[in-house]
């Protein structure tokens, strides 16, 4: 039974370092800049959009031009953020041995 206790222990600090790695990741923001700079977003690492700011010089083009980039510009700043938080949480279970598990 102390193996059991060993895994609760384990278990308990990977959730309380998870906790940790998420509120850091809520509070980190990334800067994402598309179409040569044209539209720039920062989004957290928990993907929350924090602000969009388009060039003006974009807008003077047509609809379908300015739609695409900001477009673009949105899937590559949720693809960004959805890296850094797998990367970021999966150093949480680095080195964890929970049998059966992995």
């Amino acid at each position: 039974m102390a193996g059991v206790g060993k895994l609760l222990k384990q278990a308990q600090k990977m959730q309380k370092k998870m906790e940790s790695v998420q509120n850091e990741l809520a509070e980190r923001e990334l800067e994402i800049s598309s179409g040569g700079g044209a539209v720039t977003i920062v989004i957290t690492g928990q993907s929350e959009f924090r602000s969009i700011k388009i060039d003006p010089e974009l807008l003077q083009e047509e609809a379908n031009l300015v739609e695409e980039t900001i477009l673009e510009a949105v899937k590559e700043a949720s693809a960004k953020a959805k890296e850094v938080n797998e990367e970021e949480m999966g150093k949480v279970s680095e080195g964890l041995s929970l049998p059966g598990l992995m």
